[in-house]
């Protein structure tokens, strides 16, 4: 049996004995959904960068970084300012106000039934966009590295599936958090190790590193990987890459499987704690990704990357170049442990959503039979939520970058949620039809403006649509996000004042500052 085998059922077998655990302590909504609210600080810190830190993180941006220099490292560092947004702006108000989950917060003072309803599809649409792209990347991942033992892409796929589905119908929320907080601290301990290793095949001189980067070989062509403009070309790569660092720094803000950890702690404070734990973790780690995308790029080498298994791979195959087969498959576990922790926070959240916010507060009225109702269909939900995402993954087949796929997930949430979530906590005037209006405005435009950009529509083989694009950036976040608060804004001028949601404004106001009455949800 292969290490590389050895290490995916080692890490399987001690994740599915937390979900065992987490199972008999999940019964009820409140511990199935927010694990009873007994997080602490540290404990949710490192859990919200263990769903942060995804197989875009590890494996997307690493290989951006080796294939495309300096414009990949702007993916760093838009994931890295991105939480400053959540610390400052979200992170207490949604504790205080909230309970299970974003719309929560819109419901508190505005009609539930719309709202919830728009909530929970752009939650869900998110969450597939997201989900997608970690099953991209562990398929590539464990198809390439158990090709001996039979495994193709779509089996690994469907593997990886079937695992996030236990984890989140047996174990929900309490499982899934230790799942991440396991995999947070082996992501961080592999790529700490992997760093330093670069450093040393350069004597640990910062000035040799940064000189091999200014002379990678790309294709028999001696290329300066410190030099913008390898990735964001003109006459639209300016403005391609202002737009991308809007969905990434708005985006983390209405990430649904972001939002929801905050629910999970008991109050606003512990709230705020994780949040800096969570800071500081994401910060090392994405100044990391620099030392793995450029070793790559100058010691294993583009070439050779995109000879066995493509950009996705090249943080495995550093670690193999500089350690060995033991190292490489060390790495190559916790890339599959990334990707599974990641894939049961989205399931979660989004299974979560739709039974929270769809089923009992939209269909049944806020009325279940019995308090285990909701817990029901969101298990049935994750299901759902989990062949609909192994099916699309492997009609997308392992060609698509999973940073890239992750960058539209963050588009849509920075285009539909964010502005909803900011309005309804600093404006008075904000009415249920304004939320209503941007939540769909800024959900259709962000897809449309995909479907008709170049990441689906061109004429190489990796597009789904095989005609010039329309829209010339390839995230739409600049054109998106400012189109979401506009529909908030104008449906909600254009509408009736709302005298009980004004009402409520204060209410929420003085919940979502001091918490009173929180402790109590």
């Amino acid at each position: 049996m292969s290490m590389p085998l050895l290490m995916f059922l080692f890490f399987i077998a001690a994740t599915l004995g937390i979900t065992a655990w987490a199972s008999r302590r999940s019964s009820g909504a409140s511990a199935y959904f927010a694990a009873g609210r007994r997080i602490t600080g540290w404990q949710n810190g490192i859990a919200v960068a263990g769903d942060y830190m995804s197989a875009a993180s590890f494996l997307g941006i690493a290989g951006i970084i080796a294939f495309q220099g300096y414009d990949g490292f702007m993916y760093s560092v838009g994931w890295l300012v991105a939480y400053l947004t959540v610390l400052l702006i979200v992170a207490e108000p949604l504790r205080n106000a909230g309970k299970y989950t974003m719309a929560d917060v819109l419901a508190y003072r505005l009609h539930p039934k719309p709202v919830r309803a728009m909530a929970s599809l752009s939650t869900l649409t998110v969450s597939t966009f997201y989900m997608i792209a970690q099953m991209v990347g562990a398929g590539t991942l464990v198809a390439l590295l158990l090709k001996d033992s039979g495994i193709t892409f779509n089996w690994a796929v469907t593997m990886v599936g079937m695992l996030m589905i236990a984890y989140v119908v047996f174990g929900g929320m309490l499982a899934t958090t230790w799942v991440q907080i396991v995999k947070a601290i082996l992501l961080m301990g592999g790529t700490v190790l992997l760093s330093v290793l670069v450093l040393a095949h350069f004597h640990f001189s910062f000035g040799e590193f940064f000189e091999a980067i200014a002379h990678v070989d790309d294709n028999g062509k001696v290329v300066n990987f410190l030099t913008p403009g390898l990735r964001y070309k003109p006459p639209y790569g300016a403005l391609d890459l202002i737009s991308l660092g809007l969905a990434l720094i708005f985006g983390t803000a209405g990430l649904p499987h972001i939002l929801v950890r905050f629910y999970t702690v008991p109050d606003a404070k512990t709230a705020r704690v994780s949040v800096v734990w969570a800071m500081a973790i994401i910060g090392t780690f994405y100044i990391m990704t620099t030392f793995l995308g450029f070793g790559a790029a100058t010691i294993v080498g583009k070439a050779f990357i995109a000879k066995n298994g493509g950009i996705n791979m090249s943080a495995p195959l550093l670690a193999q170049h500089l350690a060995g087969d033991v190292f490489f498959a060390f790495i190559s576990a916790i890339a599959f442990a990334t990707i599974l922790a990641v894939v049961a926070g989205l399931t979660i959240s989004a299974s979560t959503s739709f039974a929270h916010d769809f089923y009992t507060n939209v269909l049944r009225h806020g009325k279940t039979y019995d308090a285990l109702q909701e817990v029901r269909v969101a298990r049935i939900t994750a299901f759902v939520v989990g062949a609909v995402s192994i099916a699309i993954a492997i009609l997308l087949g392992p060609t698509f970058n999973v940073a890239f796929l992750v960058g539209l997930a963050f588009a849509v949430a920075a285009s539909a949620n964010l502005p909803v979530i900011l309005l309804s906590i600093f404006w008075r005037r904000f009415t249920t039809q304004g939320a209503v209006c941007g939540l769909a405005t800024g959900l259709l435009s962000s897809l449309a403006l995909i479907v008709a950009s170049p990441s689906i529509m061109g004429m190489g083989p990796g597009h789904l649509i095989h005609a010039a694009p329309i829209f010339p950036l390839e995230n739409p976040g600049i054109i998106s996000i400012p189109l979401g608060f506009l529909g908030a804004y104008f449906g909600t001028i254009l509408s009736a004042r709302d005298k009980v949601s004004e009402h409520k404004f204060t209410e929420l106001e003085v919940r979502a500052n001091t918490g009173l009455g929180a402790e109590k949800e």
